[in-house]
Order: structure tokens, then C-alpha cells, then sequence
């Protein structure tokens, strides 16, 4: 073989593993978008919940911050009980599609990257839609007191089409 094939070969070897990296390169950076932000947490077992849904908290309140933050993960059809904040909610929505519902209001579609804001002392509920799963950061304030948890949500509730 002469010298200019050899060349031709090593540069073609060259260009194909550089390829093939940079392809893995940016596999592994688009895997890495579609990564949830926060870890699922835990599986909730009380009977606030209707469904399957999982609480990572990552804020506690205490003297200093009096603000609870959790991302809360609902599997499909998941929801919370109807509740209120003594004082108010933010709800952040990181990825899929959910519900908001507030006392007396139709139900809302909540999708990623909206925000809702739970009044005061109002009562509502919040969770995924029957097909996807929902994944929300709560934001909730403690300095007048904790969640006052009411009753389920009936399915008729949660399967009444939003206006």
C-alpha cells in the first residue's frame, strides 16, 4: 500500500471517530434536557391525595422563611383533596398537563411553564389531567397557619370539561 492511501485511511478513521463523538456529545446534552428538574420524591400515602402522586419537599418552613416548598410529581388522574392556604399558594408548572380548580370557578387547564395563584383562604384543588402526568412546584406560605384539607374531589368534579 502506498503512502497516500495509508493517508487517505488514517484521515477517514480520523473524521468518522470525531463524528461519532460529537454525535454522543449531543445525545447526551439533549438527554440531559429532558431530565425532571427535581427528583420525584417520595410516593404520598395520606388521604389528602386521590391517585398516585409523590412529594420531593425541598424547603421547609421555620421561624426565619415561612414559606413550605415542594415539587410535587401527579401520575394521570392524581389530585389533591379540595383545600385552602391561610396564607395563599403559588403553584409553578413544570412539565405536563394539570387542573386548578377553585371554589365556585370551572376548572382550568394548567400546562408547563404557567403559573396560578391560589388566594387566600380559598378553597381549590390541583392535579394532573386524566392523560398525562403533572409536575408542579407548591410555594405555599405557613406564617398564618397550614393547609386546611376538605373533602375529595368527586369525579364528576374532576371529569367535567373545562369551559
Amino acid at each position: 500500500m502506498n503512502l497516500k492511501k495509508i493517508v487517505i485511511l488514517w484521515v477517514t478513521g480520523i473524521v468518522t471517530i470525531s463524528c461519532g463523538q460529537q454525535i454522543k456529545q449531543e445525545k447526551t446534552e439533549q438527554d440531559k434536557t429532558n431530565d425532571p428538574i427535581f427528583a420525584k420524591g417520595v410516593k404520598i400515602t395520606n388521604d389528602n391525595f386521590t391517585g398516585t402522586a409523590y412529594l420531593n419537599n425541598l424547603v421547609t418552613a421555620d421561624s426565619v422563611n415561612q414559606n413550605a416548598v415542594g415539587s410535587v410529581t401527579f401520575e394521570p388522574g392524581a389530585r389533591t383533596k379540595w383545600h385552602s392556604h391561610p396564607a395563599g399558594q403559588i403553584i409553578l408548572a413544570l412539565d405536563g398537563v394539570g387542573y386548578y380548580q377553585e371554589e365556585g370557578k370551572a376548572k382550568v387547564v394548567v400546562r408547563k411553564g404557567e403559573v396560578v395563584k391560589c388566594p387566600v383562604d380559598v378553597p381549590h384543588w390541583h392535579g394532573a389531567s386524566a392523560d398525562s402526568v403533572f409536575v408542579q412546584i407548591a410555594i405555599t406560605g405557613r406564617e398564618k397557619g397550614e393547609t386546611v384539607w376538605l373533602k375529595p374531589v368527586t369525579d364528576e368534579e374532576y371529569n367535567h370539561d373545562p369551559k
